[in-house]
């Protein structure tokens, strides 16, 4: 069984309660609970990880080389300025796509580069919490499911 890892940045552990208006109302356990479904349906196991600690992100992406086939990543604020996430992404080599709830390409100016993106297979931005689904059908199609 394939396994995926779910990685989200900080702030993310506050979804459904900071910025409504941006992130919706869902919580992280909906999330969590929405994407197992989707996977079961799968046949794919996934597992989730947060953290508001750059260095921690950075060490989960390392650990994961010899674990997952693929990888879900909201790096959120670093996703503007994280050279060392991007290169960890580079050296683990696991497929990884980078998603983010809102389109942050419509947002403030800050928001619209990504510099983790250029790591990536691939982005997916502004379809709320489906932005995860959308990033595990990819990671699969990438791998060759359909």
């Amino acid at each position: 069984m394939e396994k995926i890892l779910v990685i989200n940045g900080p702030n993310l552990n506050l979804i459904g309660q900071r910025e409504q208006e941006i992130y919706g109302n869902s919580s992280m356990k909906d999330l969590e609970q929405m994407l197992k479904k989707e996977a079961e349906s799968l046949n794919v196991s996934i597992d989730f990880f947060q953290s508001n600690h750059e260095g921690y992100i950075i060490d989960k992406l390392h650990k994961s080389q010899h674990t997952y086939s693929g990888i879900i990543l909201n790096p959120a604020a670093y996703t503007h300025y994280s050279y060392a996430i991007y290169d960890a992404i580079r050296a683990i080599k696991v497929p990884t796509v980078e998603v983010h709830i809102s389109n942050i390409h419509a947002r403030e100016e800050f928001r619209q580069k990504s510099v983790t993106a250029k790591a990536c297979i691939g982005q997916i931005s502004g379809f709320g919490l489906y932005s995860y689904v959308l990033g595990l059908y990819a990671l699969l199609n990438h791998r060759g499911r359909k």
